[in-house]
């Protein structure tokens, strides 16, 4: 199998054979599965975390930019593989229930990769990607104060998301519509904290 994966139907294909060979499969064991993408997906789930009611539980929400800067500045740094704390790469899931997930997603993942594939693909590359990572720590930072408002945190989780989304399929169009709604995040966190804000 290539080393990179060229859709999220190739991703969902190589996380489902490494569940299926093994009676549970590790965080990192699920990291090198995707290679170099993996970055996609470590900034995606925090991120929707954090959008659900979990992302309701105080400190949750800082937490999980936590682990975001950690992703995104291994990003910055340009590391060609996603490096996971011991404590999170060891975190065991079970074979049958990864496969369980994974087989729900097969459909979404066909029209995901129909939607958004191939456009721009320089942009999704060095020096652009690295720019990325940036925004995201930024990004990142301004949800610890976020999380004393209501709900204020999710829109750059959102951003976030958006952001991993284009680097997983090496969409560039949907990068810089990310980049923008990054922007518009900023802005958003920016009239809530500076002085003279909401």
């Amino acid at each position: 199998m290539p080393d990179d994966p060229h859709s999220v139907s190739d991703i969902l294909q190589r996380l489902h054979q490494r569940a299926q060979n093994r009676g549970c499969v590790t965080l990192g064991d699920l990291a090198d599965a995707v290679g170099a993408r993996s970055y996609g997906p470590f900034l995606i789930i925090p991120s929707l975390v954090e959008l659900t009611p979990i992302g309701a539980i105080p400190g949750v929400p800082t937490a999980l930019a936590a682990f975001i800067v950690v992703f995104a500045a291994q990003m910055l740094v340009g590391r060609k593989h996603l490096w996971l704390p011991t404590f999170v790469s060891r975190r065991r899931i079970g074979g049958e229930r990864v496969t369980g997930i994974l087989d729900r997603m097969e459909k979404p993942a066909r029209r995901f990769d129909r939607w958004f594939h191939g456009r721009l693909t320089a942009l999704t590359s060095a020096p652009f990607v690295r720019l990325a990572a940036a925004v995201c720590i930024l990004l990142a930072a301004t949800v610890p104060p976020l999380e004393l408002i209501p709900f204020a945190s999710s829109a750059p989780m959102l951003a976030i998301a958006a952001i991993g989304v284009a680097v997983m399929v090496r969409d560039g169009a949907l990068m810089v519509a990310a980049v923008g709604l990054a922007g518009l995040a900023l802005g958003f966190s920016a009239s809530y904290l500076l002085p003279g804000g909401i």
